[in-house]
């Protein structure tokens, strides 16, 4: 593959790394899920389902499975009554928790500029 006189090897492998990331953490939902995830050791079902707003039960069941597939989230069923099931980072996952955390920051700095004005 030829490269032209912007796009050098190294180049094109960041750029579909970038784009190898954005494929696994797409969607709406994906980051707000991990997020709720970083500031937490085990997060249940319904904790991850009250700190993402506007998400539905069965969206978050399908989120949490692509995140488990990707083995960005633990998923493990307690034996209690009724079950109970916990969800946790991975080694992997927890790999995230600094992009998050500077996107927190980001965020918050971002939001006191625009508001600021």
């Amino acid at each position: 593959m030829q490269c032209t006189r912007n796009q050098t090897p190294e180049h094109q492998r960041a750029m579909r790394a970038v784009q190898d990331s954005m494929d696994i953490l797409n969607g709406k939902w994906k980051i707000p899920i991990i997020s709720s995830m970083c500031y937490y050791t085990e997060r249940r079902f319904s904790d991850i389902l009250n700190d993402v707003a506007g998400i539905s039960n069965k969206m978050l069941s399908k989120e949490l499975k692509e995140l488990e597939l990707n083995q960005l989230v633990k998923r493990t069923v307690l034996p209690t009554q009724p079950v109970t099931v916990q969800y946790e980072l991975t080694a992997h996952g927890k790999t995230l928790q600094t992009i998050i955390h500077t996107l927190t920051e980001w965020g918050i700095a971002h939001h006191d500029k625009i508001f600021a004005q």
